[in-house]
């Protein structure tokens, strides 16, 4: 008589949703959002954005392109539920943001003076959940802060990105999913340093959309010289043949409003009396 076969072990996932195998992803506790980007969203548990929960994006430099990666998710967010803003490196130009389709009454930015009123504004703003998502740049941050943004992530169902340093990606951190952006050509490489699942040693490549000046380019360029002043190519300041610009690195995704200087006027010259 042959033996009865031993019946089959059940899988951790249907034993309880946080128990996964290590050699396959985590299936997320929390409801994900799509990040439009289908290489991204095919290697994070969920499938998307995880909701209520700290997302640490760790940046090589601001403006990489770190918000046209976020742009198609930020527009699936409802008009009604607020985009914050808190301690952005460049001042944030409302042209870009209106020609992503976001309107400028859904944004809320916030620059506290003190990085301690930063930490208390980035609380609130979790705790109370009616905010669609939470944008906040933070270079330097203690780890008990981090453990308390991420519980007060877990509070509400709110897309919570933390911008900082490519370098602190050997620290510890309470976040589920830490990501490393750095700049390739009209891509962005993404290393994922964790997620809840097997480890992912290639990076990948994510083409980003064309950047949104929101202001055309002059048809004709005045023939005086412009002063040899840095500003940056954005939104508020198009490209102009002449005017030197900073790094494309930067000026690609550097929201900011600044002024161009005014062309030099023509001195008037006084006769003088014989």
């Amino acid at each position: 008589m042959q033996p009865a076969p031993s019946p089959a072990a059940p899988s951790p996932e249907s034993l309880h949703p946080s128990l996964w195998r290590g050699s396959q992803l985590a299936r997320s506790g929390q409801p994900c959002l799509p990040t439009g980007h289908d290489a991204l969203s095919a290697e994070l548990p969920g499938g998307g954005w995880p909701m209520g929960t700290l997302v640490d994006l760790l940046v090589s430099q601001p403006g990489i392109g770190e918000l046209r990666l976020l742009q198609p998710v930020l527009n699936t967010l409802p008009p009604q539920r607020r985009i914050v803003l808190l301690q952005p490196p460049f001042i944030p130009q409302v042209a870009s943001w209106s020609a992503w389709g976001l309107s400028s009454s859904q944004l809320l930015w916030l620059k506290p003076d003190r990085t301690a009123d930063a930490l208390w504004a980035a609380e609130q703003v979790l705790k109370n959940g009616s905010c669609g998502a939470l944008l906040y740049w933070q270079p330097q941050i203690r780890p008990e802060s981090l453990r308390r943004l991420h519980l007060a992530a877990q509070s509400a169902d709110t897309l919570f990105f933390l911008f900082r340093p490519a370098k602190v990606a050997q620290d510890a951190s309470p976040s589920p999913l830490r990501l490393l952006l750095q700049p390739a050509g009209d891509q962005v490489r993404i290393d994922i340093v964790k997620r809840r699942g097997p480890s992912h040693d290639r990076p990948l490549f994510v083409t980003l959309g064309a950047p949104s000046f929101g202001v055309k380019a002059p048809a004709t360029v005045p023939a005086t010289p412009v002063p040899a002043t840095p500003v940056l190519a954005t939104a508020a300041t198009p490209a102009v043949p002449g005017l030197p610009v900073t790094s494309s690195i930067e000026s690609d995704d550097a929201l900011v409003d600044q002024r161009v200087p005014d062309a030099p006027q023509p001195r008037r010259v006084v006769p003088e009396l014989v």
